[in-house]
């Protein structure tokens, strides 16, 4: 079997003396593992940097066999976001969170083009932070957990929404809430139209991340990736 694809390598990790076993998120045959021989080589080294592109090949007698890949740069990454911790953080939590939650060998082509461009605004470093946001959310909705934060679960339309149940992920209004209000998560203004403020983002990001660890990582049975708390720790440096 063969197909040929391009996508954002996610991880890689030695296998025996000189290959490595890489973790592509591709665009066409989604989270998919295929060794490469020579893959620890200086010359591989380079390419196979998480958050790079690459084209890749995979070959495999069957379809279920680990198989191997041939990969080629397209667009290298690591430099750019070296010399700043923030966005360094931002992209290898990207790629830990998309190893760690997407389902393997399932096409997801919508988020696996959401998450190049995201992984593309890093890279460049202006605006990302807002798209970083957005995209935990739709992880989260991949992940089966969606955030519905269009009107109030408890009635009244879309009108003063200020907090998320931690059960449902479902926004509530200041009257909504009444009594309860201390046992809810506050909803930021950005993830409602609001301006995407650094403060704004930390809130976000800890309204996400609730979600990823009370609901996601149960279900899959594994911890929140470390890259992203170190995210986390990166952005609390920040202004």
């Amino acid at each position: 079997m063969e197909w040929r694809d391009e996508g954002i390598v996610l991880a890689v990790r030695r296998h025996g003396e000189t290959s490595a076993i890489v973790e592509l998120l591709t665009d066409a045959h989604g989270r998919h593992l295929g060794v490469v021989h020579g893959g620890t080589s200086r010359r591989m080294r380079p390419v196979l940097q998480p958050g790079n592109r690459v084209q890749a090949v995979w070959r495999a007698r069957l379809e279920s066999h680990l198989g191997s890949y041939s990969v080629e740069a397209l667009r290298t990454r690591a430099g750019d976001v070296l010399a700043d911790p923030l966005r360094l953080a931002g992209l290898a939590s990207l790629c830990a969170l998309s190893g760690w939650a997407l389902p393997e060998r399932e096409a997801v082509a919508e988020f696996a083009a959401r998450t190049e461009a995201l992984a593309e605004a890093v890279a460049d470093g202006a605006g990302w932070l807002r798209d970083y946001v957005f995209w935990e959310m739709a992880l989260l909705e991949i992940a089966g957990f969606r955030l519905d934060l269009s009107a109030c679960a408890a009635g009244g339309g879309a009108n003063d929404l200020a907090y998320v149940s931690p059960r449902t992920g479902r926004a509530v209004s200041r009257s909504g809430a009444g009594q309860w209000a201390d046992r809810l998560l506050p909803l930021p203004e950005m993830l409602i139209g609001g301006t995407a403020t650094l403060d704004g983002v930390r809130a976000a990001l800890d309204l996400t991340g609730f979600f990823l660890r009370e609901r996601v990582a149960p279900a899959l049975e594994r911890p929140l990736p470390a890259a992203r708390d170190r995210l986390i720790m990166a952005l609390a440096r920040e202004g």
